[in-house]
């Protein structure tokens, strides 16, 4: 097991993930900002050891509900879209500023499915992120949602990370959630859940214990994380599942600390992005 770990301090561009639980108070949904901050301070220590970073950031409709009031998840699509527009400008507003204290660039990459219909698209989307690491930026994703309707959504950013693991050639995929990882059943439900520390390959047997609850501001339960971890580990990118309880857990990833669940890459030589997109 050690093995696999200590070869992820090797990695060169890691993809890390954070839901809108994670960087937002549960109380009032605001932003976290002692959280926020340390986020940004880890990534920007991981840029200055030579490795490209890109940050996968949801939160821009929670965090506009709450600048604009309201007290429940838009149940409409123009209110969420409205609300989306309005939390990204404060949410990418507040990045920019804790980057530009570390002396690093943040750049804002909003993306929908449309970004990835076509060999063309996928060309330009790669393009710039090749542009983005030369300039010496970091990246910071999250869905269009002023945009998408449901024919264009990726239903939950888990997945957009795996995607964009395998657009930019990440050989690390690091998913922030409020659960230590994968286990064998529902820990909130079964006190002898196991927790599960290596997944060499995903077979029906893992994807048995997933559960597809979410609750709170998230939107992608462990069902989605095992759709993202098929997607990342077929592309190439080891995946870590691990607790943002604790933001230093992205420290410790790297590090390669036993922590969190760890899906193996098998990269997929037919791998093709498009079957991933349905």
């Amino acid at each position: 097991m050690d093995k696999y770990r200590e070869l992820l301090k090797d990695k060169k561009r890691i993809v890390v993930k954070i839901g809108s639980s994670s960087i937002t108070h549960e109380c009032t949904g605001s932003i976290n900002y002692r959280k926020l901050e340390k986020l940004v301070r880890i990534l920007c220590d991981i840029k200055n050891q030579g490795k490209d970073v890109v940050l996968v950031s949801s939160g821009a409709i929670a965090v506009g509900r709450q600048t604009v009031g309201l007290n429940h998840r838009p149940d409409n699509l123009a209110q969420k879209q409205a609300c989306a527009a309005i939390g990204q400008c404060r949410l990418m507003m507040t990045y920019q500023k804790l980057f530009s204290e570390y002396n690093q660039m943040a750049a804002q990459v909003l993306m929908t499915k449309y970004s990835m219909f076509n060999e063309e698209h996928i060309r330009n989307a790669r393009n710039t992120f090749a542009e983005l690491f030369k300039l010496g930026a970091i990246p910071v994703v999250n869905e269009n949602d002023t945009v998408s309707t449901y024919e264009i959504e990726f239903g939950d950013n888990d997945r957009l990370s795996a995607l964009v693991s395998a657009l930019v050639g990440a050989d690390l995929l690091i998913l922030l959630s409020d659960i230590d990882g994968l286990f064998t059943d529902d820990p909130n439900v079964n006190p002898d859940a196991r927790f599960i520390e290596l997944v060499p390959c995903i077979d029906d047997k893992f994807k048995a214990m997933a559960k597809g609850s979410a609750g709170g501001l998230g939107t992608g339960g462990m069902t989605a994380k095992l759709a993202a971890a098929a997607i990342a580990t077929a592309a190439g990118a080891d995946m870590v599942i691990a607790n943002s309880k604790d933001i230093d857990v992205i420290s410790r990833t790297v590090d390669g600390e036993n922590i969190g669940t760890l899906f193996l890459a098998h990269h997929d030589e037919d791998f093709n992005i498009h079957d991933y997109l349905d």
